[in-house]
């Protein structure tokens, strides 16, 4: 570098000059540059193998996209290559079960899991027009990958507005007491059910496993009134269920003594008309072998009395009207005490004896 002073014009002047020679660059030494280069091809060629190779895991399959244009190959699990750059590779969950929910954002899950609510999603109004609030899990699966991914954008924010969408339309054709307490089972059916068809009209390629109503509470501001009418329900089941339970005991029990009376009027009906049939029967056949045999059906009829009739009085001494003088000796307390004991009766089999 110089400095040089000229004369002339408006006074001196400084000008710098340099000199490329004067400059001293480093000296790079042969070869190097194809070393550089050879690392650098060494680099992109491993970069290239890497990502050659992709890994789908056991619950998921690969779809591959080359050009941007599904290829139609999907890959299970396991190791596998594509063409770098060129292929595109997206992992859909096929065999595992994936889970939205609404009203509520699970926060922490452990043993004693944390959750948010979320009110906006969670607010409806009942067919009664009574708010509630509705916290709900939807469990699915992806059946079809290429329809997953490709057919709606956004799958999986329209798959929420899905979901709220039906579960608005089951809840506002409810009453609030049938959202709360009794329709719990209905709506999760019906709600499933609708669900899946807008599913397959929307051509989603999702199956919706099952819909599960978590809690259901009327708003905080009129929960108290809420539990008080149920109360009062509650109580009103209860005292009819006492009077059925009362009604149960007493009418059945009245119908059967009612039931009992009668079938016990109609047997003794039975058995005084068979009796009466019985002894007229029995007397006819008696008048009938009397007109046979006169004195001989009057003597056995005789006998047949005197035989029920004796044993009743006790000992006896039959004596002819003419005889003198017997009772000294006969034993009269001994007539006396055989009169008073008790003589064994006949049982009827021995009465109609001859």
């Amino acid at each position: 570098m110089s400095t040089n002073g000229r004369e002339g014009g408006g006074g001196p002047e400084t000008l710098l000059d340099f000199d490329v020679k004067d400059l001293k660059l480093p000296q790079v030494p042969k070869g190097s540059g194809r070393a550089i280069l050879g690392a650098f091809v060494v680099v992109l060629v491993l970069g290239l193998l890497f990502s050659s190779v992709f890994q789908v895991e056991t619950e998921e399959v690969g779809i591959i996209l080359r050009f941007g244009r599904y290829t139609g190959i999907d890959k299970g699990p396991g190791l596998h290559f594509k063409i770098p750059i060129v292929d595109r590779v997206y992992r859909v969950p096929v065999e595992r079960q994936l889970k939205a929910e609404f009203g509520f954002r699970t926060q922490d899950a452990d043993i004693r899991s944390t959750f948010v609510q979320n009110k906006e999603e969670a607010n409806m109004l009942t067919g009664d027009e009574n708010a509630a609030l509705v916290e709900w899990v939807v469990q699915y699966r992806v059946v079809d990958p290429y329809r997953y991914l490709f057919r709606v954008r956004n799958i999986e924010l329209t798959f929420r507005d899905m979901s709220q969408a039906v579960m608005r339309e089951v809840v506002g054709d409810r009453t609030v007491s049938e959202v709360v307490t009794i329709g719990r089972v209905e709506i999760e059916s019906e709600a499933e059910r609708l669900l899946q068809d807008l599913c397959d009209q929307y051509e989603t390629g999702l199956r919706v496993e099952q819909v599960v109503l978590q809690t259901n509470n009327p708003p905080d501001e009129v929960k108290p009134s809420f539990d008080e009418v149920n109360q009062a329900k509650q109580d009103r089941d209860r005292l009819i269920n006492e009077a059925q339970s009362q009604y149960n005991r007493v009418i059945p029990r009245a119908e059967g003594e009612a039931r009992q009376a009668i079938q016990q009027a109609e047997g003794y009906a039975l058995d005084r008309v068979n009796r009466s049939q019985g002894d007229a029967a029995r007397f006819a056949a008696l008048y009938d072998e009397y007109r046979r045999a006169p004195e001989v059906t009057r003597k056995r009829l005789y006998l047949e009395t005197m035989s029920r009739v004796l044993p009743e009085v006790g000992r006896k001494i039959v004596i002819d009207d003419d005889v003198e003088g017997l009772a000294p000796l006969l034993d009269m307390r001994g007539l006396a005490a055989s009169a008073a004991s008790p003589q064994p009766r006949r049982s009827a089999t021995q009465e109609n004896q001859p």
